[in-house]
């Protein structure tokens, strides 16, 4: 199994993970509980790891690239209200619209 993300929190560890069981990549989390080891293990090697199998590394890297690219946090205006929004944001704020990426 090859390591394909790793973050300082488990839950952006976990979204990942079920970005890419959606996409049908078999994957399985690694040292989940291993933040009580930091000051005597360094603080990088305790965060949560994302690992797939070798064979479906580049795919999910791929996947993992592609959801990390800035173009889906650029600000977009909603075609109904012409409201300008945030790119994280998945919803119009004022009318309730939602953008499609």
């Amino acid at each position: 199994m090859k390591t394909v993300y790793s973050a300082s929190h488990l839950p952006l560890v976990s979204v990942f993970k079920s970005i890419l069981e959606g996409c049908g990549i078999s994957c399985r989390l690694k040292n989940e509980f291993l933040s009580s080891g930091m000051g005597e293990i360094p603080p990088i090697e305790c965060w949560p790891q994302l690992c797939v199998e070798d064979e479906a590394y580049e795919e999910a890297k791929g996947i993992i690239d592609e959801a990390l690219a800035e173009k889906h946090l650029q600000e977009w205006k909603c075609d109904s209200c012409g409201e300008v929004m945030e790119g994280q944001f998945s919803e119009c704020w004022k009318c309730g619209t939602s953008h499609l990426l």
